[in-house]
């Protein structure tokens, strides 16, 4: 059963084998490598696909070769059981790994491992017929998917060998343990040599002894460190003293394997500091360099905003060093940037790409709607610049995330007297724009926030409070004298601000873009956007304009009715992402028709919001956002994306492996919705599709009359001495603001 369903995922993934793995299709581009070699970087893969799939299973390992660069190498970090045969697990202790507890309950012991008392289930315990095929696999890190649990045994050295790879790395972790319990690693390394590129150890005895064993011309021995402070087995030196003298490990290993952090290493606030010179000083020893430690769902520097891929080419394009391999649980991403972002030059995009948008600029690096958040925006290449239009009190049109102020603002700690609950508009309490004027407004400074709340992803700390908020007129203008692409003006609450506020946002829309002349001009491409039939209504008269239609809500289907009526007030169509590809335990189940459905109506579809946060994506997306960019437009034909990190989208379409069609060696492919919930043994529960989209979703009432509001000068509109009553309203009201933003964040994780 098993194998049948391995055999099924590979079937379900041949397009990206086809397109990976085909031999006769020409070389990438020559290029001036960096390596100690002259050759581009290898990429290693510990325990094949570990970021998605148990370490070393045979799923891991398969999808790991389909995925990936033709000469990719599998690791396997060796344990031997009580009799002597090799498994491939990452650690000596098997609980974090397996099952082994359920299937032995009550067994676990403790020994000293390298000077420390460490308890649990030991692999030299149990004889290989006590492991196979009884225990089973478990994935050891929370933030991956725990759906294979249990589907796949412990991996045989010799099934791993035997998986096809070009290369085969075994690591060999605990040799002194090993011997302690009476088993050598080292006769049983030589038995099993054939087919092994790659040894490596922590330990230098170990390699000192394998080392007269092996045919080094064919096995190349490396020599891991750990961290800096443990101590080395058998000269009893610190790793960080030994990387001192690198001339002293040279007559017996071919290169050294380091943590990613000895080369590039961070600062207390998380910010890359300068590069050491480890790599060239191992260089000038004929040493290579294999980089460890690399996964796409761990958080490394700021300065990578969350891309996995920016990681990789900081090690390998460079104008200083690059090193001579990449070890790591994601190697689709690592053969990405090896052999498509460091081995071309950027391009001109393709004529007729889809639009990159941007949500509220650079926000992911930025705080939103500031001026630092569009100029990132515009320096990172992308198309379309977006202004979600708020209002001030006395009238004001500016660009703000959201009318509340309190979460992406320090409007909480100026103006909590302000905080009010507005059910037409939202169900927690916030501090609205109409209820500040705009002198007020400007003293509050931007706030560089996380979607993701208390997660441990918060954005580019160092920004956090950097940028101005700029009025719509100042946007248009910076959109003017940058010559962007386009504009996209977002506009929401306008029935709302007309009939309570007295605010008429249309009017101020239309003056504002007019005095830009954006209404007479059509080189720079305009987007109207709002969730309001009514509102696009009120720029149907301007040909130049587009009018986007945003569908707030889930739909599963798009018929006929809704559709031609949606033609009545828009252009496009902005869609969420679970409209598109649905998903359900942080799996892709499958592509709804959306999409085809509106684009036979001759409707332009834009997603929305695409973010690099690994926990904004679906496992199929293997933790990189850049795939998830490929799936939305060269997978499923997507006029657009809206997104908060234009650099990962631009660098993407300026590269040739973005196109599907060119003869290149590699690809970087959409996934198919739905594969990886097709080999589970046990079946997600059901999720109810969403709706179809009815004509009532589509079509708005008209905006009322702006009315004509008495104003007042509010006796709280700075902050003053209160009552004990006061108080109490204030600790209120900042608890509302918590729950809001707590609220906002859960609610952001769905588009």
């Amino acid at each position: 059963m098993l194998r049948l369903l391995l055999f099924l995922s590979l079937v379900i993934h041949a397009t990206s084998a086809q397109q990976a793995r085909v031999p006769n299709q020409p070389p990438p581009p020559t290029k001036k490598w960096l390596t100690l070699n002259g050759q581009a970087p290898s990429v290693v893969a510990r325990g094949g696909f570990s970021g998605l799939f148990p370490e070393s299973s045979d799923f891991a390992n398969h999808i790991a070769l389909q995925t990936s660069l033709p000469d990719l190498i599998l690791l396997c970090n060796l344990q031997l059981t009580k009799d002597g045969v090799g498994i491939c697990q990452p650690e000596v202790t098997l609980g974090n790994t397996t099952n082994i507890e359920a299937v032995y309950p009550n067994q676990t012991k403790t020994y000293k491992v390298n000077g420390n008392d460490v308890t649990g289930y030991f692999a030299f315990d149990y004889t290989a017929d006590q492991l196979l095929p009884n225990v089973s696999l478990v994935q050891n890190v929370f933030t991956r998917p725990s759906s294979f649990d249990g589907q796949v045994p412990i991996s045989l050295v010799d099934d791993v060998k035997n998986a096809h790879s070009l290369g085969f790395w075994l690591n060999v972790q605990y040799d002194m343990v090993y011997t302690e319990h009476k088993l050598s690693v080292a006769s049983y390394v030589q038995t099993t040599l054939r087919g092994v590129t790659h040894i490596s150890s922590p330990e230098i005895g170990f390699l000192k002894t394998i080392g007269r064993r092996v045919n080094r011309a064919r096995t190349k021995l490396f020599f891991v460190f750990l961290n800096k402070n443990a101590t080395e087995p058998t000269t009893k030196q610190t790793y960080g003293s030994m990387l001192e003298n690198l001339a002293a490990i040279k007559p017996f290993v071919s290169g050294i394997v380091v943590p990613n952090y000895y080369i590039w290493p961070l600062n207390a606030d998380g910010y890359l500091e300068a590069p050491t010179t480890l790599v060239a000083d191992a260089h000038k020893q004929g040493l290579e360099v294999y980089a460890s430690g690399f996964a796409n769902d761990y958080r490394s520097s700021y300065n990578y905003s969350y891309d996995p891929t920016a990681e990789y080419l900081q090690f390998i394009d460079n104008s200083q060093f690059s090193v001579d391999g990449l070890i790591t649980d994601f190697p689709t991403t690592a053969s990405g940037a090896v052999a498509c972002f460091a081995a071309f030059n950027a391009t001109t995009p393709a004529k007729g790409k889809p639009l990159i948008i941007t949500h509220n600029g650079a926000s992911g690096v930025y705080a939103g709607c500031t001026d630092l958040a569009y100029q990132q925006a515009v320096d990172d290449g992308a198309d379309v610049i977006d202004c979600s239009v708020q209002m001030s009190k006395d009238g004001v049109a500016f660009c703000s995330n959201s009318a509340d102020l309190s979460g992406e603002t320090t409007a909480t700690a100026t103006f909590m007297a302000q905080s009010t609950t507005i059910p037409e508009l939202q169900t927690e309490a916030g501090i609205f724009s109409f209820d500040l004027t705009w002198s007020e407004i400007q003293t509050l400074q931007p706030q560089l926030t996380s979607p993701y709340g208390a997660s441990g992803l918060p954005r580019n700390p160092a920004n956090k409070s950097k940028g101005k908020f700029v009025t719509l007129a100042e946007f248009l203008e910076f959109a003017k004298a940058k010559a962007v692409s386009g504009v996209l003006i977002n506009i929401e609450n306008a029935a709302y601000l007309a009939s309570k506020k007295g605010l008429d946002i249309i009017s101020a829309v239309n003056t504002a873009m007019s005095n830009a002349t954006f209404d007479k001009q059509s080189t720079q491409q305009v987007l109207i956007q709002s969730d309001d039939t009514s509102v696009l209504s009120k720029f149907q008269g301007v040909p130049t304009y587009k009018r986007v239609l945003v569908l707030k809500n889930d739909i599963g289907d798009a018929p006929k009715q809704p559709v031609e009526e949606i033609k009545k007030y828009a252009d496009t169509v902005m869609l969420r992402r679970n409209s598109i590809t649905p998903t359900s335990d942080g799996f892709a189940l499958s592509t709804t028709k959306v999409v085809q459905e509106l684009q036979n109506a001759s409707l332009s579809v834009f997603v929305q919001v695409l973010r690099n946060e690994f926990i904004s994506l679906a496992f199929d997306y293997y933790a990189d956002p850049t795939i998830e960019i490929a799936t939305y437009t060269t997978g499923l034909h997507l006029n657009g994306v809206m997104t908060e990190y234009p650099a990962t989208a631009s660098r993407f379409f300026r590269n040739p492996c973005s196109d599907p069609t060119a003869n290149l060696q590699y690809a970087i492919l959409p996934i198919e919705a739905g594969s990886l919930v097709n080999i589970l043994l046990n079946p997600l529960q059901a999720r109810a599709p969403s709706p179809s989209l009815t004509p009532a979703e589509v079509i708005d009432p008209p905006l009322p009359a702006v009315a004509k509001i008495t104003t007042t000068t509010p006796e709280a509109s700075a902050p003053t001495t209160r009552s004990s009553d006061g108080v109490a309203r204030l600790a209120n009201t900042g608890l509302s603001s918590l729950v809001a933003i707590v609220l906002l964040s859960l609610l952001s994780m769905g588009y």
